[in-house]
């Protein structure tokens, strides 16, 4: 499945609904839908995005979703007997997290704590160091697990998976989604 630039910008300002179905034991958290992922209604879903394939090297998922297309009905019921969910901080399509306003992303942050206290998964894990500190006002917050909890829930920063994160791999970004998913009881 393929799109065109004109078709991906046809997309823009979307929203997607979350990943989540109740009892989700780790909640991780992007930036906002990109637009590939607002066309598909998958999140993570552009081709090449490492998200998908560090869950699994991590053992979080058995398998790859097909991704860079809308989740099949086998592949959602995977992710959500894995425990996990996947929600964003700003719910708006945009082809790059740059786009957001320092408004939006901190409004985002008190609806992310809204929902966290609704689901109360044992750990929230957000994919964005910038985006974090811009949208709960911390710019001094580091990688890894926060001294603030969200909703009293555990919380982890980690590297956002994007290819404009280049200096990631899968395998530093599995190593990284392993320690909330292990808090979480996700995996061992």
């Amino acid at each position: 499945m393929g799109y065109t630039r004109a078709e991906l910008e046809s997309f823009r300002d979307a929203t997607i609904p979350d990943l989540v179905e109740p009892g989700v034991r780790l909640l991780f958290v992007g930036i906002n839908p990109g637009l590939w992922t607002a066309a598909t209604g998958t999140p993570f879903a552009r081709p090449g995005n490492r998200f998908w394939p560090a869950l699994v090297e991590a053992g979080i998922l058995p398998r790859l979703p097909r991704y860079a297309e809308p989740l099949s009905a086998s592949d959602r019921r995977m992710i959500f007997d894995a425990g996990v969910g996947v929600s964003n901080l700003v719910e708006r399509a945009t082809a790059r997290a740059d786009e957001l306003t320092r408004d939006e992303l901190r409004a985002g942050a008190v609806a992310l704590v809204e929902r966290v206290a609704q689901l109360r998964p044992r750990a929230v894990a957000v994919v964005g160091l910038t985006a974090y500190r811009q949208g709960f006002a911390r710019p001094k917050a580091a990688a890894g697990r926060q001294p603030e909890s969200l909703a009293e829930v555990p919380t982890w920063v980690l590297p956002n998976p994007s290819g404009l994160n280049a200096h990631d791999t899968v395998a530093s970004l599995a190593r990284a989604y392993a320690e909330p998913a292990r808090a979480a009881g996700v995996i061992g």
